[in-house]
């Protein structure tokens, strides 16, 4: 497998000055089916929209003339000190973005010291990448995303894989049992290309067999779907620390830490399941205050900007994942594409934290927010 690394780097495109420039490049190089995936919400796409316009709508509060000589913006998440509060969000079949993939990506999180979830369904094998994310000695933590796959001895034998691979946690998906009703894909045909699949899942999965008149979603599909008791045999056939993306009630996320689940993503999966959802700034707001200080949180959707990051630092996440502005990157300018877009947030982010008279992470919370209406 080539090093995107060592091919020499495509160059940025001119004019990309934040995150959002480099989106009209992306969908440039990107098949029409492609763009759908990436770019696309669920139904009507109001919980896609809504989690940008949530981060919009928080107002900053700065204080002025303070001694800031220092400062940095190392944080602590799950007894690890990182450099900084971004890591990349699990995102599927990076290859159809730039054939540098998943591993052009693990390249570039490693270099600007970001933390990674690979996704399970990665278009890249994981032993590569976690190779060479492994490399670089102030990298952040390299983190395996899991879905549910009704097979014990297949999801055992994955669980080893990934422990031998090196990853440091797991991060089970739990609001996905089955795709949202994904409108623009189907406008746009979907389907993924010939030379791209799931290559750490292995084969197909079982086929279902449905008996007259059962319903294919509630005797096939959801039967198969993960419950509780999966969660609590993920903690027991595996000594890495599980967290949980996409909860979004505080008394599923008790039962979930009664389970000894290590924390949870507070996401609803970019918009792309369950449309109608709130957005994450407000599902953060809702289950920092229910959870309490100590539960490890972090948070997806619509980040953006340096200010984007600050406000979910002030809203009580630990860290945030970056989830689509990386893979346009990606497409526009391979892995150095995304590596450039990890640096942009995090110099947006210290800008951020300098003009709110923030020296450490310590001097972020509620105080520093007002909301539009204020």
């Amino acid at each position: 497998m080539a090093d995107p690394m060592q091919q020499g780097l495509e160059p940025i495109p001119a004019g990309v000055v934040n995150l959002t420039d480099f989106e009209a490049h992306a969908q440039a190089r990107m098949s029409e089916q492609a763009w759908a995936y990436f770019s696309g919400g669920a139904a009507d796409e109001l919980t896609l929209r809504a989690n940008h316009a949530a981060w919009d709508a928080i107002h900053l509060q700065p204080r002025v003339l303070r001694d800031l000589s220092g400062g940095h913006t190392r944080v602590t998440l799950l007894g690890r000190e990182l450099p900084h509060p971004i890591l990349l969000a699990p995102i599927a079949y990076q290859r159809m973005a730039h054939a540098d993939g998943e591993l052009g990506v693990a390249h570039a999180a490693a270099a600007q010291a970001a933390g990674m979830i690979l996704s399970a369904q990665s278009s890249m094998p994981m032993e590569p990448i976690a190779a060479a994310f492994a490399g670089e000695p102030q990298r952040g933590p390299l983190w395996f995303q899991l879905y549910w796959r009704d097979d014990r001895d297949f999801m055992s034998e994955l669980l080893k894989r990934v422990e031998r691979a090196g990853y440091e946690a797991l991060v089970l998906t739990v609001d996905a049992p089955v795709h949202g009703a994904r409108d623009r894909e189907r406008r746009a045909g979907f389907a993924l290309p010939a030379d791209v699949r799931a290559v750490n899942l292995g084969g197909l999965k079982k086929a279902i067999d449905l008996q007259p008149g059962q319903s294919l979603m509630f005797d096939g599909l959801m039967a198969r779907a993960a419950t509780w008791a999966e969660v609590q045999w993920l903690r027991e056939h595996s000594k890495l620390p599980l967290l949980l993306k996409g909860v979004h009630h505080p008394d599923d996320a008790r039962q979930a830490l009664s389970l000894g689940v290590a924390g949870f993503v507070v996401s609803n999966h970019g918009g792309r399941t369950l449309d109608a959802l709130p957005p994450s700034a407000a599902l953060l707001r809702r289950m920092r205050a229910a959870l309490g200080p100590e539960v490890p949180l972090l948070v997806d959707g619509g980040i953006r900007r340096g200010t984007d990051v600050l406000k979910a630092l002030a809203l009580g996440a630990d860290a945030v994942l970056l989830g689509r502005p990386y893979v346009f990157a990606l497409a526009a300018a391979g892995a150095h594409g995304a590596a450039h877009a990890i640096r942009l947030l995090r110099d947006e982010y210290e800008i951020a934290m300098a003009l709110c008279g923030c020296r450490t992470r310590s001097d972020i919370g509620p105080q520093l927010l007002q909301s539009a209406h204020e």
